[in-house]
């Protein structure tokens, strides 16, 4: 039974090698694509591409900007995991379901927690490697 489970398992999940590697490529185009359609990742993409062109503009030191940078793209990532988790719960049901509510607000919440490490490390980074000591 279970040899029967791999070989439907293997047939469903499609191709093999570059195959899978190109499908796989559009997938995630067609997943960008979808999110932007979302008006919180755009906002997002906004706010971030923003901060992205200031980590060079500043004078900070190549570590800050890695880690400035990174923080940008955890946010990115975090809001595309709230958009997916919020279109599989509405997908199973729009109905009020305190699980459901459960999902999008863990989801939220690591969102906001994404938000609030970008804050502090930004403040850290203006407050420690910029000249401008703006703090």
């Amino acid at each position: 039974m279970s040899e029967n489970n791999n070989q439907y398992a293997t047939n469903i999940k499609g191709k093999k090698g570059l195959r899978r590697i190109f499908n796989a490529y559009g997938y995630s185009l067609a997943g960008l694509k979808a999110a932007c359609s979302e008006a919180a990742f755009r906002q997002l993409l906004l706010l971030n591409s923003v901060l992205i062109v200031l980590v060079f503009v500043l004078d900070f030191s190549i570590l800050t900007r890695m880690v400035l940078i990174m923080a940008s793209f955890l946010s990115w990532i975090v809001e595309l995991f709230n958009t997916a988790i919020e279109a599989a719960v509405d997908h199973t049901s729009l109905a009020k379901h305190p699980l459901a509510k459960r999902a999008k607000d863990t989801a939220s919440a690591a969102q906001l927690l994404t938000m609030l490490l970008l804050i502090i490390l930004w403040s850290l980074a203006l407050w420690h490697d910029n000249p401008l000591n703006w703090f």
